[in-house]
């Protein structure tokens, strides 16, 4: 099937199929490594940031292909092929987090009935909204051997005063206040200091509160970046970009047990 949306190298392209999942509502681009034939693959289930797409990022995907490991990456409501420009304003941030967080489940079911996907060793991810997205979910019991985050915040209350901040929901779904039901699994976030979207203080509050409760905090880790050059040091990490996508492939690789 032709990628609707943006423009993966050749290599990608062909390790890459575009479906739809829960009823057709929830597009998603499967990709796995063409020489495994159709045994199960450890994956990872990656959710995008606001107002860009699930085939933003081919220099992850094809990281995690060449050492062997699946992606699924999912459009976040509202977005790519579920294109609703409303939904992408800043005030819909947190909606559309708690959407994509119900869909999780669903998605999930339908892999599994896939039978090309190792669904006892999954790591779910994203970067910012898509990271706020798997953080939600990971409050509740989940199938996750591990959580890689990117330029986002367990900690909504740091966000006062931006648009996305809206008090009932924060109240309803802010991470680190629903920490009671958090399995204690390897956690990687990855964040700019300089960050004028999403300040890295609420995510060292979050990951402070996560590494507390683990019985092996050296597994709970904050990547600092002093300063990257990316877009409001928020869009990408710039010119650390590549070190970020390979720190996120050596960390996926290590939950589910692949040497990369």
């Amino acid at each position: 099937m032709p990628q609707p949306l943006g423009d993966f190298p050749a290599h990608l392209q062909r390790a890459s199929h575009w479906t739809r999942l829960v009823n057709g509502s929830v597009p998603v681009v499967i990709m796995r490594p063409q020489d495994r034939g159709n045994a199960p693959l450890p994956f990872l289930l990656w959710f995008h940031g606001r107002t860009v797409s699930k085939e933003l990022d081919a220099g992850r995907y094809l990281r995690l292909v060449r050492a062997g490991i699946a992606c699924v990456a999912v459009d976040l409501p509202g977005h790519g092929e579920r294109m609703n420009l409303a939904m992408q304003d800043g005030t819909q941030t947190l909606h559309v987090v708690a959407q994509a967080a119900r869909e999780i489940d669903a998605i999930l079911a339908e892999l599994k009935a896939f039978g090309t996907l190792d669904m006892t060793r999954i790591v779910i991810g994203g970067m910012s909204a898509g990271g706020m997205v798997a953080m939600v979910r990971c409050c509740k019991h989940h199938p996750f051997c591990g959580i890689l985050l990117e330029a986002t915040t367990g900690d909504f209350g740091g966000q006062q005063g931006r648009a996305m901040y809206q008090d009932e929901l924060v109240q309803a779904m802010n991470p680190i206040s629903h920490l009671e039901e958090w399995r204690d699994i390897p956690l990687l976030a990855l964040h700019s200091q300089a960050d004028a979207w999403v300040s890295i203080v609420g995510q060292r509050n979050f990951v402070e509160a996560v590494r507390a409760r683990s019985a092996n905090p050296a597994q709970i880790v904050l990547h600092e970046y002093e300063h990257t050059g990316a877009a409001y040091e928020h869009m990408g990490f710039g010119r650390m970009a590549g070190d970020a996508k390979d720190r996120g492939t050596q960390f996926v690789a290590a939950c589910v047990g692949v040497s990369p």
